[in-house]
């Protein structure tokens, strides 16, 4: 990979399967507001595929990752009928980008109930 960017990897560990439809929103905050870089859908192999991944709009500053995992599990083929009810809804990830040459990784693990969510490999 390409220095700079951020890209987003999430699978549903349920199932085990990369999260093809997951929606995700990437903004970055500003002392007044919050600046959307990219928004859209995991591809099949459960990227989020965007400029942004290669830099595009990436600066240094506070960002903010949403995954909206609730309307994943609830649309999914896969979906219990007590997951389709909801416990989760929007995952957020606040983080701090200092060296916008720097790649960062955000991989995304979860299932109706929990996720994890962290800084991957550079």
């Amino acid at each position: 990979m390409s220095a700079g960017g951020i890209s987003i990897h999430a699978v549903n560990v349920a199932t085990g399967r990369p999260a093809e439809g997951l929606r995700v929103r990437l903004s970055r905050e500003t002392a007044a507001d919050r600046v959307l870089i990219a928004e859209g859908h995991c591809g099949k192999s459960g990227l989020f595929e965007d400029p942004s991944v290669e830099g595009a709009g990436i600066i240094a500053g506070r960002y903010v990752a949403e995954f909206f995992i609730g309307d994943f599990i609830a649309t999914s083929s896969n979906a219990t009928t007590e997951a389709a009810v909801g416990f989760l809804d929007v995952a957020v990830f606040p983080f701090i980008l200092s060296d916008p040459a720097q790649h960062y990784h955000l991989p995304l693990k979860f299932t109706a109930w929990g996720y994890s969510l962290f800084r991957g490999g550079l």
